[in-house]
């Protein structure tokens, strides 16, 4: 399939765009900074250059996809203003309904709560972490995910608590709070592996599936 990436220079953004190469999409990145693009994609990856917040390029890079996945998350810093994520999602997803394209795999924490599970002890200490010390970026996080899960694409939300740098493992708890067990680290290369996979998949479509190892 032909995918577009947004994100696709971050942390977890970059190995999902490998991820995704090594299954044989062709994929599109969109990027703030065309610096920060690894010379490793340029035979094989496009690139659209643009801010999160310019619909004309979001647009573009939405041209001719069969499926979006937005590797987004919101900035940690305190002299962070306003929720430019959540109005880059919402020309994201305005531009997937333009293009006809129905299929989005997203990024969040379990401050987000997927539809059928039960609030835990986990799910409850994230939230008031977030809402006590990082507000704004709460509000952005969950700002993105309700702009996704109201706007009639196929959607899967992949879920993870403590990211961590290291190789992937290879093995993943998943499932939701307060059915299955899920623990609180996991590497982003397993995050990476994870969230590309769920555009060959139907089992998470209308979900937020939580991941760690």
């Amino acid at each position: 399939m032909n995918v577009t990436v947004f994100g696709a220079t971050g942390s977890i953004g970059s190995q999902v765009v490998d991820e995704l190469r090594s299954r044989g999409h062709a994929v599109t990145a969109y990027v703030r900074n065309p610096a920060k693009v690894p010379a490793a994609w340029e035979k094989d990856v496009a690139v659209v250059a643009g801010e999160i917040t310019d619909a004309a390029a979001i647009d573009r890079a939405g041209d001719g996809a069969d499926a979006v996945i937005s590797a987004l998350g919101p900035t940690l810093s305190r002299t962070a203003t306003g929720l430019p994520l959540v109005e880059g999602t919402r020309h994201i997803v305005a531009a997937m309904h333009r293009h006809g394209v129905h299929r989005y795999v997203g990024n969040a924490t379990p401050s987000v709560l997927d539809p059928r599970e039960r609030p835990t002890w986990q799910t409850r200490l994230s939230t008031i972490l977030a809402k006590t010390f990082l507000h704004r970026a709460y509000d952005e996080i969950v700002g993105m995910s309700e702009v996704v899960m109201t706007s009639g694409l196929d959607w899967t939300i992949v879920r993870f608590l403590a990211p961590r740098d290291g190789p992937a493992r290879g093995r993943l708890r998943q499932g939701f709070f307060g059915f299955n067990r899920l623990g609180f680290a996991v590497t982003r290369a397993d995050i990476a592996a994870f969230t590309a996979a769920q555009i060959d998949s139907a089992r998470y479509v209308g979900a937020a599936p939580a991941i760690s190892n």
